[in-house]
């Protein structure tokens, strides 16, 4: 993953996962990884990083597999227009 290649993105089967998934997540995650090596990270530490946040994600899963059921309508509520720069 060291050698320099074109950037691609690949494609996801749609709304239907294909079959080979696991290829595509493969393909997804050597440029993502590749994007942070580029840029100047070490290859190692980025796998790290991943790892890490791949064990927060599913600790947070574990305590609340859906966040969004949580607080129905909230993300549909509209912002305060009452500060003092919004009144006429």
């Amino acid at each position: 993953m060291g050698t320099a290649r074109q950037w691609r993105r690949p494609a996801f089967g749609g709304s239907n996962v294909s079959e080979n998934w696991r290829e595509e997540l493969r393909l997804h995650l050597e440029d993502f990884v590749d994007t942070f090596v580029v840029k100047g990270a070490k290859q190692s530490d980025v796998y790290a990083a991943i790892l890490e946040e791949i064990g927060n994600l599913r600790t947070a899963y574990e305590r609340d597999p859906d966040p969004a059921e949580d607080s129905p309508g909230a993300e549909a509520e509209e912002p305060s227009n009452e500060w003092p720069g919004a009144l006429p």
